[in-house]
């Protein structure tokens, strides 16, 4: 009887050497993370991207094809389904004024903050400048404009507060 072979595994990781990982972090292929912040026993499925100035909390799970972008910052025990995509710049150009590609320079970072235990359902975009509250839930396929309060079932395109959820203890 023979044996079966162990199957070679080949990782496509693009991990900075600006990254700061926590301990028992598992990172899934064809991932780009460079000059963010990822906490303790955080899941990162493949085809993520995670850019300089994120931070996730510890033991979030961060499923495939999703993006997370500079400026946002994800609490502990936060979900974020598949291709989910944060964005911050409310007024995207390719170019300035004078017609000069755009820098680093010539646009405003604005921040996101999804709070502790939040859950955002796959698909979901999140405009910049918004919270979403503690334990709340995103409907997939949702489009986030505005803060989500704490405890709540939000979706649509604008999203909005479809019921409140029972407060944990």
């Amino acid at each position: 009887m023979r044996r079966p072979t162990k199957p070679v595994r080949q990782l496509f990781q693009r991990i900075a050497a600006d990254v700061k990982l926590g301990k028992g972090v598992r990172i899934y292929d064809f991932t780009n993370l460079y000059g963010c912040e990822v906490g303790d026993d955080v899941r990162i499925g493949t085809f993520v991207e995670i850019q300089k100035g994120a931070k996730v909390g510890n033991r979030c799970k961060i499923s495939s094809h999703s993006f997370i972008c500079e400026g946002v910052t994800l609490e502990d025990e936060v979900f974020v389904g598949h291709n989910v995509t944060f964005i911050n710049d409310l007024y995207p150009r390719s170019t300035n004024a004078d017609g000069q590609l755009k820098t680093e320079a010539d646009w405003e970072c604005i921040t996101t903050l999804v709070k502790k235990g939040a859950s955002i359902g796959s698909s979901a975009t999140l405009l910049c400048g918004i919270t979403v509250g503690e334990y709340a839930i995103v409907g997939a396929g949702s489009v986030v404009t505005k803060d989500v309060p704490p405890y709540s079932v939000v979706a649509g395109n604008p999203a909005k507060v479809f019921k409140m959820l029972p407060r944990k203890n």
